[in-house]
């Protein structure tokens, strides 16, 4: 089945739902060997990329960080062409320097998730892919960039904290994350960014904070109604810096992304099974076209 093209994909954390300046726009649900994806997604032109945007927590938000279908989200990204990922996303803050209404680009992860499915590989088909650098280094740049040209405050570089949720942190595991050196704590970048690794897709966080979480003095009750009132200025600001952004990308790839399976898949070609071969034949296509 032949599906719109975008060059471009977005995802919509909390607060982010859809883009007003999105164009000529096309509504595309896709189903996936792993599944259906969060909500359809909505092909578009942004800033004369055509794009493809996602609300991560579906319609309405009604899935929860735990929920969610990461490997379907991001194979339907590969199969629309998508190469490159922007994802927003509502973070805690563990340093006073990193305001609320502001953006922090992390370039780490730290995983304290709990068995959440974070591989297409498995079922015959052994891959490691490096992930020393989980973030594209390229698309940071840019993202940066592109906040300062919108006005926003941004900060670039640190330790994104990926929690299980649903609930917040406890005050002991916040101030552990602050005597660890964390940076920001948020409930589903990890598995994106791992799952777009794989992918060989460019993948680059904007952690729109939403507040101190609880070590601080002021923030020790973590509240939804709290954070709702940032989420819908972040969802702004994210929206002017995503647009940016996008209409700053240069057409070419020129980082290692593209090629992160290269010298990951450990299995014989000859011995993967015929249905893994079918399943992530978007992902592995190419390494699999001389056998």
């Amino acid at each position: 089945m032949n599906h719109p093209t975008a060059q471009i994909g977005i995802i919509g954390g909390s607060g982010l739902y859809d883009m007003a300046e999105l164009t000529d726009r096309r509504e595309v649900g896709l189903t996936t060997p792993f599944g259906d994806p969060s909500a359809p997604y909505v092909v578009a032109t942004l800033r004369g990329r055509r794009v493809a945007f996602l609300a991560r927590h579906g319609e309405g938000h009604r899935l929860l960080p735990s929920e969610l279908n990461f490997r379907a989200n991001i194979y339907g990204f590969k199969l629309l062409g998508v190469q490159r990922i922007f994802s927003a996303s509502a973070v805690g803050s563990l340093k006073h320097e990193y305001k609320p209404l502001e953006i922090v680009v992390p370039d780490q992860f730290f995983d304290r998730t709990k068995g959440r499915v974070s591989t297409f590989f498995g079922r015959g088909l052994a891959a490691h892919v490096s992930f020393a650098h989980p973030i594209c280094s390229a698309m940071a740049a840019v993202a940066y960039q592109a906040a300062k040209a919108a006005g926003a405050t941004i900060h670039r570089g640190g330790t994104y904290v990926c929690m299980e949720g649903p609930q917040f942190s406890t005050l002991a595991e916040s101030k552990l994350y602050r005597a660890w050196g964390m940076d920001v704590i948020g409930m589903t970048n990890l598995q994106e960014a791992k799952l777009a690794r794989e992918a060989e897709i460019c993948y680059v966080t904007l952690a729109m904070v939403t507040d101190y979480d609880c070590w601080h003095e002021d923030h020790d009750q973590v509240t939804v109604d709290m954070i709702v009132k940032i989420l819908q200025q972040n969802a702004r600001t994210a929206q002017r810096v995503i647009a940016e952004a996008v209409g700053r990308l240069p057409l070419d790839r020129t980082c290692e992304c593209g090629n992160a399976l290269a010298t990951a898949i450990i299995t014989r070609l000859e011995a993967i099974p015929e249905q893994t071969r079918h399943d992530l034949a978007p992902i592995i296509g190419k390494y699999l076209a001389a056998t």
